[in-house]
């Protein structure tokens, strides 16, 4: 009889352990699944980013194509993108 009492308690034992696995791989491993799932979000993000940049760099480049003078493609440098010639000191001003 003495070896049917250790048994549940064995099973016990072992789902009790299954479960502790179960979580610490779920949640407080180096790879666990909330990060796993935050990185594939930041993944997501990365690539939608990604896409939306190459699209404005198609953009830009047949903006930069479609200008003929140089005068204008400086102009576009100082207004968009606050670019300065060296030693060359830019006050910003704000439109109301």
């Amino acid at each position: 009889m003495p070896r049917q009492a250790s048994r549940p308690i064995g099973r016990r034992l072992f789902a009790g352990a299954l479960l502790l696995l179960g979580l610490w791989v779920s949640f407080f491993d180096s790879h666990s699944l909330l990060r796993r799932v935050r990185w594939t979000m930041e993944l997501n993000a990365k690539q939608a980013d990604n896409v939306r940049l190459e699209r404005e760099l198609e953009a830009l480049q047949a903006q930069l194509q479609s200008v003929e003078s140089p005068e204008v493609i400086e102009r576009v440098a100082r207004e968009q993108y606050g670019m300065r010639r060296p030693g060359e000191t830019v006050y910003p001003v704000e439109k109301d």
